[in-house]
């Protein structure tokens, strides 16, 4: 049974509200080299390693990569709840909104259709054969736990920036192994 080690970006330079793609912040880049220190004497060996297309999170990999001169992949289904709405106050609002509810409420808008991003999230983690470390995004983290505990809210917990949260796979469901570290967190 696969062990998948999902790590939540690190701090980023700006938040969901004023950037779209914003890399580390310097605290962000100390979180992710914290991060990859725990993750190598957690784990003991070289892992896959995979991240969300985002600055954030390919940032917050890097040290990882470096210690175990790996390379990261990219996959787009672990990346960033797509949003419908593009001007950056909006967007900022427009999550708000959506994380204090239930994915039972939410019907595509603006040509965005957040149950398959969802189903995409979940297929990218069942589908994994070997032990993983992936970096990911708050949403995302808890799309896994959601689906993990049967769980239709969007916001179960809060992850963060650089906490690991632990699934098993058994290549059709998930199973949550240990909740990330929790904080007040800025949505970014």
């Amino acid at each position: 049974m696969p062990t998948l080690y999902m790590i939540r970006h690190g701090e980023a330079a700006s938040g969901w509200d004023a950037d779209m793609d914003p890399g580390l912040s310097e605290k962000g880049r100390a979180q992710s080299e914290a991060v990859a220190r725990e993750i190598e004497a957690r784990v003991g060996k070289r892992l896959p390693l995979i991240s969300s297309p985002l600055r954030r999170c390919r940032e917050t990999s890097e040290p990882l990569a470096r210690t175990w001169s790996a390379s990261t992949r990219v996959d787009e289904r672990v990346g960033e709840i797509p949003s419908p709405v593009h001007d950056l106050k909006e967007r900022g609002e427009w999550l708000r909104s959506l994380m204090a509810g239930s994915w039972n409420g939410v019907a595509p808008q603006g040509g965005v259709d957040l149950h398959a991003w969802r189903r995409g999230v979940v297929e990218a983690l069942v589908r994994l054969e070997e032990d993983t470390v992936i970096f990911s995004h708050f949403v995302a983290i808890n799309v896994a736990a959601g689906a993990a505990l049967f769980d239709e809210r969007v916001i179960l917990f809060k992850p963060d920036n650089c906490s690991v949260t632990v699934f098993e796979t058994r290549g059709t469901s998930l199973s949550l192994v240990e909740k990330g570290r929790e904080a007040e967190t800025k949505v970014n």
